[in-house]
């Protein structure tokens, strides 16, 4: 019988988001869900021929931070130019819902200061227009979006909502704070939050270097918020840690006994700290453990180092802190370049203290080890002699010096790549080890965030390009990193309707050229609110993602098509 169909997919590869083999079929949609998969007879009313393509599910990202984007912006790229029909907001604990007047300043100041998204940028692309966050999820689904989006309720707002200066001081909850934190978070799943997040990591911190007020928060009120997922009946927890209160095993005891009191499911971020190279290897193994005897609790990972790109056009580089950058770094690109290559201007930055003034909070992480030519096409996995380190001894120069022509290269233009995690012995092994292991999740894009010096949002096309094909030996195989980034992390978000292409789920979909697929060196856009700046990535090889059934990029390109929504959690 022919299908009726609004789009044919016609003979593509198809990885259908299980992990079962590929297979060559053809994929009829009609009414924004797919109708079949296999041999669809007649025509669609559209058509994209796929032979030699491999056909996927469209990728679901349950790690970014477009809580401020989502609100002015339709189209949520780099996210949506890598792949990502849906996206997982309000991680970490920072967000703006629920707010009170007169708390909008330190929502987005804390915001600015955790994911680097300028203050300027947020007042005016902001009207809090909100208070409660059911609320916030009104204006949201107010304007249509090239994703589907999925919001969590973060931490700090409600805790300053709640507690006021006493949360801004680290105070302990009572049990009045705890229960009216209890029923807020309750109130926001039932009317579609997808859980709740929190940190409690020193690197968050505000531009003033305030840290977060849920930093020091108790197990008590971690308890008392998560029961208030079990009583909603739905959602999931999500945490970051440096998991040092005081030992891995310790913090983690606290987040099983969350677990098994509220039954809800808990994801964590992980990473291989260069500083502590075997606690993330404690902590996968507590959370195998814990998954095999019931326990949802997950880690999610980066498929490759988390890096910081150090440049002229970014916000950081490595003399930002220092007094004679400052004096010149609100000049134009072309006349702070000139002013470098001056021979006195040079020898006074390099002669100053770049830690001292420095208000980048990682700045103590950055060594000149891990610090590289980031190049064109970028390179993620550089070799240990080529750092900045390597690089001086072998010239018989300083670090800094080098450090400094690299940062002139290309008119100014150039990025110097700086990992921070996931990259301790020169090798990606950390990542590749957590893709052996089925509960840990391929995540930690912070798309939307660190708009001035991290461009992470590339790791899907990454994880595919570099894991299943570049790599050579010890590739994974295409149809388990493509269950990786769809059903995976779909079920891990509580979405039980899409990332498999199998007839009745969501029509979302990409068509992609695996041999062409590969990443752009990331450039400077100057598009956001007020003027402000971000750092973009593009990718070749997507010839068309698919959201809702309808095309909303060809080869890279937006279409103009915005069938994205927020999606509200089912329970």
């Amino acid at each position: 019988m022919a299908v009726e169909a609004d789009l044919v997919i016609r003979g593509g590869t198809v990885a259908d988001g299980t992990g079962r083999p590929l297979f060559e079929a053809d994929v009829a949609i009609a009414d924004g869900r797919i109708a079949a998969v296999g041999a669809v007879p007649g025509r669609g009313r559209e058509e994209i021929d796929a032979r030699g393509k491999l056909v996927t599910p469209g990728f679901v990202d349950i790690h970014t931070h477009y809580d401020g984007q989502a609100v002015w912006d339709s189209r949520l790229a780099p996210s949506s130019l890598h792949g990502v029909t849906t996206v997982v907001m309000g991680n970490c604990g920072v967000g703006f819902a629920p707010v009170r007047p007169g708390e909008e300043d330190r929502l987005i100041e804390l915001m600015e200061g955790v994911e680097d998204i300028p203050g300027p940028v947020l007042h005016e692309g902001l009207r809090f227009s909100w208070r409660s966050f059911p609320e916030y999820m009104e204006v949201l689904a107010t304007r249509p979006h090239d994703v589907d989006i999925c919001a969590l309720v973060p931490h700090a707002a409600v805790r300053v909502h709640v507690m006021g200066e006493r949360a801004l001081r680290l105070e302990n909850a009572n049990e009045a704070d705890i229960a009216q934190m209890r029923d807020i978070v309750a109130e926001a799943v039932r009317a579609g939050a997808f859980g709740f997040s929190t940190s409690r990591t020193i690197s968050h911190k505000t531009l003033k270097g305030d840290p977060t007020p849920t930093l020091r928060a108790q197990e008590d009120e971690l308890t008392g918020i998560a029961l208030g997922l079990r009583e909603a009946g739905a959602g999931f927890l999500e945490l970051v840690s440096d998991w040092n209160e005081p030992d891995p095993a310790t913090e983690f005891a606290m987040v099983r006994r969350i677990a098994e009191r509220s039954g809800r499911p808990i994801v964590f971020s992980l990473t291989a700290r260069h500083d502590r190279t075997e606690a993330w290897k404690e902590l996968l193994a507590l959370s195998n453990r814990a998954a095999a005897e019931g326990l949802p609790i997950r880690p999610v990972f980066p498929p490759r180092p988390i890096g910081i790109l150090l440049g002229l056009l970014g916000s950081q580089n490595p003399f930002s802190g220092t007094d004679t950058y400052k004096a010149i770094a609100h000049l134009p690109l072309e006349q702070r370049v000139a002013a470098m290559r001056d021979a006195a201007v040079r020898a006074r930055i390099l002669s100053e203290d770049r830690v001292r003034g420095s208000t980048f909070p990682l700045i103590t992480r950055l060594s000149f080890e891990r610090m590289f030519p980031f190049g064109d096409p970028p390179d993620y996995t550089p070799p240990k002699e080529t750092s900045v380190a390597a690089m001086a001894a072998r010239e018989g120069r300083s670090p800094e010096e080098v450090a400094y022509d690299m940062l002139l290269a290309d008119e100014g233009r150039s990025f110097l790549f700086a990992p921070l995690t996931n990259y301790a012995d020169y090798t990606l092994g950390a990542s590749a080890e957590l893709l052996r292991h089925p509960n840990a999740i391929v995540g930690l894009s912070d798309g939307g965030a660190h708009v001035g010096f991290i461009s992470d949002g590339s790791f899907p096309t990454f994880l595919l390009a570099y894991w299943g094909r570049d790599r050579g030996e010890g590739t994974f195989p295409v149809e388990e990193l493509v269950r990786r980034l769809t059903s995976d992390t779909a079920r891990a978000a509580g979405l039980a309707d899409r990332g498999v292409l199998a007839p009745g789920m969501k029509a979302d979909l990409n068509v992609i050229d695996f041999d062409r697929l590969s990443l752009h060196r990331p450039e400077m856009l100057w598009d956001l609110p007020a003027g402000g700046r971000r750092l973009m990535q593009r990718a070749r090889g997507y010839v068309a993602t698919v959201q809702s059934g309808q095309v909303t990029y060809r080869d890279g390109e937006p279409t103009g098509a915005l069938p994205g929504r927020l999606v509200r959690c089912a329970g």
